[in-house]
């Protein structure tokens, strides 16, 4: 059962046991549509095929012409839009929509975006993806002069910013907030006239520019275009905004031009494998660092398992290119839910199990290698591993299609504080001894880019926010407190 409201102030749940703790969770995903009769419906097909993104929260806003209407409620997409009657309370042929993933703190329904307010101009609808940097201080300015904030999120943050911006035009006073924050940030917004979509300058979280039979569409990934059959036009760029109205599309760049860094993990984990990100397969890049692990670290096995589901294009990958048989060792139940109630420890212990068994036939005998994308601190892994020996696996060697993640993330991931990082507190040694597999190896930086088209990562070529693995933060992090790379609750949720 969903919990659902225009706003509610609810007090966090009970504990919760995840299964998948150990993985690293993007916050969300957001799409818009402008001019289409079917506006809401659409959005809420384009937030299914974006579910991946966020499974905590889905909201969505139309304005029908004269009204906003707004749904938001915590669960699944399918758990509240699936209900012809909310669909139809959503009137209007201008919507966006968001799905939500929560880092830190309870998942609380006011919370939940699209956020709204009603501003001198009218009323005004935004969904972000990302993380503000900057978000607590800029908070805590706006809450000193005398702003009175609903929610805990850092979005909240824009909705006064626009509100307080001095400025005479809407457009004015929405790139007027836009260059006072830092971070990452891809933003779907809606007024009673236009349909905005925006990237920070660095164009660190993805959003495409779709259409469909003439109307726009904005979405972080091609692969909520692709369920509604929408055509992919273009990627929103870095430090761009596009605004969609009765007068068409306008293009407007108001920030000091730089070179793009997008997020290297969208290739790693976090983008569907059907999607294109900035014009690569991310199936394919997938594959490639799959082929790149096999070539830097061989081993000689009988089979190839890849950790499901993420793992599985690296595994092909390491596969072909090593001509090692490629099987499925692990079998994952997907029908067990994100979550439940913890009410042991002999319980909690099993679940991995819940998500993950162990195909015997396949494992029993053999000289495995396990193919996953990431660790990060480490817990899964050492579950995994003792599932394959249980299995009858003759020799465990683990192999990770992306670089050991050493310094946490402050853009709109969800990891946890470096001492809590396998990688930044053991050595290669001590984590293959911790996880209890009898070889261990990551992909190396290099490697990485190698799998993206390059040769190596070079300052002089196209270059990825990969501050995990290299501690090269692109932006200020003025949020941040004490010495190395602390974490602050820089809002108790973050879009």
């Amino acid at each position: 059962m969903t919990r659902r409201d225009h706003m509610d102030f609810e007090a966090p749940g009970a504990a919760v046991f995840d299964p998948e703790a150990d993985r690293l969770h993007e916050e969300c995903g957001v799409f818009g549509i402008y001019g289409h009769p079917d506006a809401a419906a659409i959005t809420a097909l384009g937030l299914h095929a974006l579910q991946h993104r966020g499974q905590e929260a889905a909201g969505i806003v139309s304005f029908d012409g004269k009204r906003f209407h707004s749904e938001r409620a915590l669960g699944l997409v399918g758990d509240t839009f699936s209900d012809l009657a909310t669909i139809e309370r959503l009137q209007g042929s201008c919507s966006i929509g968001h799905v939500r993933y929560a880092t830190t703190g309870a998942t609380i329904l006011r919370n939940v975006q699209p956020l709204f307010a009603e501003l001198a101009s009218g009323g005004f609808a935004v969904a972000h993806n990302g993380n503000l940097t900057n978000g607590l201080t800029l908070r805590r300015q706006l809450v000193r002069d005398g702003a009175i904030c609903q929610s805990t999120s850092d979005t909240e943050v824009i909705l006064h910013l626009v509100a307080r911006s001095r400025k005479a035009r809407f457009m004015d006073r929405f790139v007027d907030a836009l260059a006072q924050l830092e971070g990452a940030y891809s933003l779907v917004a809606m007024t009673n006239k236009k349909l905005i979509g925006a990237r920070d300058p660095l164009g660190i979280r993805p959003l495409v520019l779709g259409d469909l039979d003439g109307r726009p569409i904005f979405a972080s990934e091609t692969c909520a275009l692709d369920i509604i059959g929408a055509k992919f036009v273009r990627d929103v760029e870095n430090g761009e905004i596009i605004v969609a109205s009765e007068d068409g599309i306008e293009s407007f760049k108001p920030f000091k031009p730089v070179r793009a860094r997008p997020c290297i993990f969208e290739y790693i984990y976090f983008s569907r494998p059907d999607s294109m990100v900035h014009g690569k397969s991310v199936y394919d890049v997938r594959k490639r660092m799959g082929a790149e692990l096999s070539a830097e670290a061989p081993i000689d096995a009988d089979v190839v398992i890849p950790v499901p589901d993420s793992g599985v294009p690296a595994a092909l990958g390491f596969a072909q290119a090593s001509g090692i048989p490629y099987e499925l060792g692990i079998i994952r139940n997907h029908y067990v839910g994100r979550t439940f109630i913890q009410p042991t420890q002999s319980v909690r212990e099993l679940g991995v199990r819940m998500k993950h068994s162990a195909n015997r036939a396949v494992v029993d005998g053999k000289k495995i290698v396990l193919i996953d994308d990431s660790i990060v601190r480490g817990t899964t892994s050492v579950k995994i591993v003792q599932m394959m020996r249980d299995a009858g696996a003759k020799e465990v060697h683990f192999r990770i299609s992306s670089p050991p993640i050493t310094h946490p993330d402050y853009y709109g991931i969800d990891t946890p504080e470096r001492d809590k990082l396998l990688a930044a507190t053991h050595t290669l040694e001590e984590m293959r001894e911790y996880i209890g597999c009898d070889s261990l190896a990551f992909l190396s930086v290099n490697g990485i880019y190698r799998a993206m088209g390059q040769t190596r990562r070079d300052d002089a070529c196209p270059q990825y926010t990969d501050h995990c693995f290299t501690g090269d933060y692109p932006t200020p992090v003025t949020d941040l407190v004490g010495e190395g790379p602390k974490q602050v609750p820089i809002l108790a949720e973050v879009g």
